[in-house]
């Protein structure tokens, strides 16, 4: 693909969860239980002194819901309504341990600061360079450091929705999902350096795979 090329879905995405951001944002949670299992078990990594980075973010809720727990969190998103909503439910919330920012995964990957955690939460099936997302979140951590993430597997869902879930995707309806399989992405995690902690299948009929994956130590 060329760089330009690139660029273009890169800017179709961001246009499109600049487009839904209020929607998205009052939207709720659709697996609560699931969800409140998914904080539980990333607090387990989270301490008073950590400092942690969140790439699409979304509107701040999960970055907001950690904040007690940890020093700081960097917390990014490509759509800038989408951080608009996120600051404003952050001064309401009077927080002050996060900060918002709209940036891609790239141009955080570029900064030399580096993390204790990185959180990716529903996002990588949406980059259209999953594998060098997992990459750059590899090269994001000290080391030790542990990588939390929630991904869309759905290369063997039912035909129906692999079918749908593109079409919907060039109709702008939803956002563009990337196919791949549970195994698929338990490889790219290996490959770039991860030694996975956790990695189960949890909610939306055994289509998201919740994977912690740690740095080595040096």
């Amino acid at each position: 693909m060329h760089l330009s090329q690139h660029h273009a879905i890169i800017n179709e995405s961001v246009r499109w969860w600049d487009r839904k951001a209020a929607g998205y944002a009052k939207q709720p949670i659709a697996d609560m239980a699931a969800y409140e299992q998914k904080l539980a078990q990333t607090r387990a990594y989270l301490k008073p002194q950590s400092r942690v980075l969140e790439f699409g973010c979304g509107t701040g809720s999960t970055a907001l819901a950690h904040a007690p727990y940890v020093a700081h969190i960097d917390a990014t998103d490509s759509s800038g309504n989408m951080i608009a909503i996120a600051r404003e439910k952050a001064k309401q919330a009077a927080i002050t341990n996060v900060t918002f920012t709209q940036a891609s995964l790239a141009e955080v990957a570029a900064r030399p600061t580096r993390y204790d955690v990185v959180l990716g939460l529903n996002v990588v099936h949406l980059m259209n360079d999953w594998e060098e997302s997992i990459r750059q979140a590899h090269s994001l951590l000290k080391p030790g450091g542990v990588f939390v993430s929630s991904t869309a597997c759905i290369a063997r869902a039912p035909l129906w929705m692999r079918l749908l879930l593109p079409l919907g995707g060039t109709l702008g309806l939803i956002p563009k999902v990337v196919v791949f399989t549970h195994e698929a992405l338990t490889a790219a995690m290996t490959d770039a350096g991860f030694q996975l902690r956790t990695n189960a299948m949890i909610n939306h009929h055994g289509m998201t795979a919740f994977m912690i994956g740690q740095r080595e130590k040096d």
